[in-house]
């Protein structure tokens, strides 16, 4: 089974989540979304399968979606998803993605539902 986790290393809870996949056994693609960004099929993907909007991912705690206006409710879909595009720490983390689905896996736990 391919598991990936969208993973920020200074992230306690991201840590944890990677640490819990490893120790249930799987392997997983690790992905540095800070570093290495996100695209908008991308994004746009991980949504389809959680059956979730940009809104229901955003990160707002330690970003700039304030002062982006990204919590405006007015604020549409596609103002957010270009905003994500350009920071991508607007992303929720972790998010586990594996044949089973998509989860943002706060708690933790969470991962488990995906395995």
């Amino acid at each position: 089974m391919t598991v990936t986790i969208y993973h920020n290393p200074l992230c306690s809870t991201s840590r944890n989540t990677l640490a819990l996949l490893e120790e249930k056994g799987a392997k997983p693609v690790i992905v540095d979304y800070k570093s290495v960004g996100w695209t908008r099929p991308q994004l746009e993907n991980i949504l389809a399968i959680m059956g979730a909007r940009p809104r229901d991912i955003l990160r707002v705690k330690g970003t700039p979606a304030e002062e982006l206006g990204l919590l405006d409710p007015a604020c549409g879909d596609d103002k957010i998803l270009a905003a994500m595009l350009v920071h991508p720490i607007l992303v929720e983390r972790p998010i586990v993605v594996t044949p089973k689905g998509a989860a943002i896996c706060r708690p933790v736990d969470k991962a488990l539902t995906l395995l």
